[in-house]
């Protein structure tokens, strides 16, 4: 489990596409420490280690997550954004996030506010009745507030702080992101699904 805030960011060493797509990330934690195995949000995607050194470590991904993230247009000297698991007694600063991604929400326009920045996004269209205004979303592992929503559209406002220390101060229009429905929302629906069909 992950709270959506995140910790640092890591840049694409190198990437090996025979067999499970392996990333080597590089970054400022002591990396040899992380155990073998431990959980890490990249960019929002939960991923596994499987190997580290110093200052890098490796995960795998599956072709199952490769085609439906962002994480197989990923190349050698890209940024993303990077969260440790969540431990016992840890801060929940954002709000639960599984690193289960849901589908791509696509940059619909971005506007400077003062020091923040309003971005507005179009969601899927099997996703967009999971948004709720002033709820929560991921996006590309971070933890944001809805503000608005209209159809499949929605707005989220990013801060100076978080503009600056993720991925999100270089985001374009037109580019996709990661995106997580909040966790609550997923399961209402469900119930409410089980509730019809009973």
């Amino acid at each position: 489990m992950f709270t959506g805030i995140v910790t640092t960011t890591g840049k694409i060493i190198t990437v090996d596409d025979r067999g499970d797509r392996v990333l080597r990330v590089g970054c400022d934690w002591p990396c040899g420490e992380i155990p073998i195995g431990a959980s890490i949000a990249h960019s929002g995607i939960c991923l596994t280690v499987i190997s580290r050194y110093d200052h890098s470590f490796e995960v795998a991904a599956s072709a199952e997550t490769v085609n439906v993230t962002t994480l197989g247009q990923w190349c050698e000297g890209d940024v993303i954004n990077l969260e440790r698991a969540l431990c016992l007694g840890d801060e929940l600063g954002g709000h639960m996030v599984s690193g289960h991604v849901d589908g791509l929400a696509t940059v619909k326009s971005i506007i400077p506010v003062s020091d923040s920045h309003e971005v507005l996004f179009e969601a899927p269209v099997e996703l967009a009745g999971f948004i709720a205004k002033k709820g929560s979303i991921t996006l590309d592992g971070v933890s944001l507030t809805v503000n608005e929503i209209k159809g499949v559209d929605f707005s989220v406002n990013v801060i100076k702080h978080s503009w600056e220390v993720t991925t999100l101060g270089q985001i374009t229009v037109g580019q996709k992101l990661n995106m997580e429905i909040d966790m609550l929302a997923r399961y209402v629906a469900r119930l409410s699904d089980y509730q019809r069909v009973r």
